[in-house]
C-alpha cells in the first residue's frame, strides 16, 4: 500500500503588490506589514501540526511566509524556483490602471480574470503552464518524502491552477468554478504516489481576527 505525503499548500500573506495591486509574478516584492501578521496568523494556528518538510518559492513573499513554520520548528527552509507564481511577462510589477490603459479592460476582465484558467501573459507564460510546472516539482518533492507531511508556501495563481489540475476542473470552467485562494491560507492535499487527492483548500477562518484578504486587482 501506498504511503500518502500530506501536503499543506499555504498562499503568502498580502503582499506589497496585493495591498497596491499590483501584478507582481516572479517580481521579488516582500509582504505587506500586514501579510507578516497573517503569516505569523496561520503559523500560530498550525503550530501543532506535525510538519516533517518545509518548501517555499524562492520569492521573498512566499519565503517569509514559510519562515515562521521553520524557525518554529527548527527544520531546514528549502526554496525553488520551480514553485514561483505564474511569471506574468510585460505585466511584471504593473499597477491595475497601467495595465487597463496600454492593453484595455477587455484583456483584463474577460482574457484574464474571465478565462482564467486559459490565459497567457503578454510575453509570459500561460495559466496552465504555470500550474504544470508546479505541478511536477510539487510531485518531485512528494516523491522524496513519502509518507511525510510537507508544507510549501506559494503563490495565488500558481495555486489556483494546480487545484484545478488535481481538481479535474477544465481550464476553461476554471474561472467560474475555483476563486483565488486568500493570503495566508493553507489548502490540504494527499498525494499516493500517483495522483493528488484534493482535501480542503482556501481554509482561512483563523484569520478572521487578523483579517482576510483575497486577490483584488480592479
Amino acid at each position: 500500500m501506498n504511503q500518502y505525503t500530506k501536503i499543506i499548500l499555504v498562499r503568502h500573506g498580502q503582499s506589497l503588490g496585493n495591498a497596491t495591486k499590483t501584478i507582481l509574478g516572479h517580481t521579488d516584492l516582500d509582504m505587506s506589514e500586514h501579510g507578516f501578521k497573517q503569516a505569523e496568523a496561520t503559523a500560530e494556528y498550525l503550530k501543532n501540526q506535525k510538519i516533517d518538510v518545509i518548501y517555499s518559492s524562492d520569492l521573498k513573499r512566499a519565503v517569509n511566509t514559510a519562515l515562521p513554520h521553520a524557525n518554529m520548528r527548527g527544520l531546514k527552509l528549502h526554496t525553488s524556483e520551480k514553485l514561483r507564481e505564474i511569471y506574468v511577462g510585460a505585466w511584471e510589477n504593473l499597477k491595475t490602471d497601467d495595465i487597463l490603459a496600454k492593453w484595455g479592460r477587455e484583456i483584463f476582465e474577460n482574457d484574464w480574470l474571465g478565462n482564467f484558467g486559459t490565459f497567457t501573459f503578454p510575453e509570459g507564460e500561460s495559466t496552465l503552464e504555470g500550474g504544470r510546472r508546479f505541478y511536477t516539482e510539487m510531485e518531485r518533492i512528494c516523491r522524496e518524502y513519502p509518507g511525510k507531511t510537507v508544507l510549501v508556501a506559494a503563490h495565488a495563481a500558481v495555486i489556483r491552477s494546480f487545484w484545478g489540475i488535481i481538481s479535474n476542473i477544465s481550464p476553461e470552467n476554471l474561472a467560474k468554478e475555483l476563486s483565488f485562494s486568500t493570503n495566508a491560507s493553507f489548502s490540504i492535499a494527499n498525494y499516493d504516489g500517483n495522483r493528488f487527492i484534493p482535501v480542503e483548500y482556501s481554509h482561512d477562518e483563523h484569520l478572521k481576527e487578523v483579517g482576510i484578504t483575497s486577490v483584488k486587482l480592479i
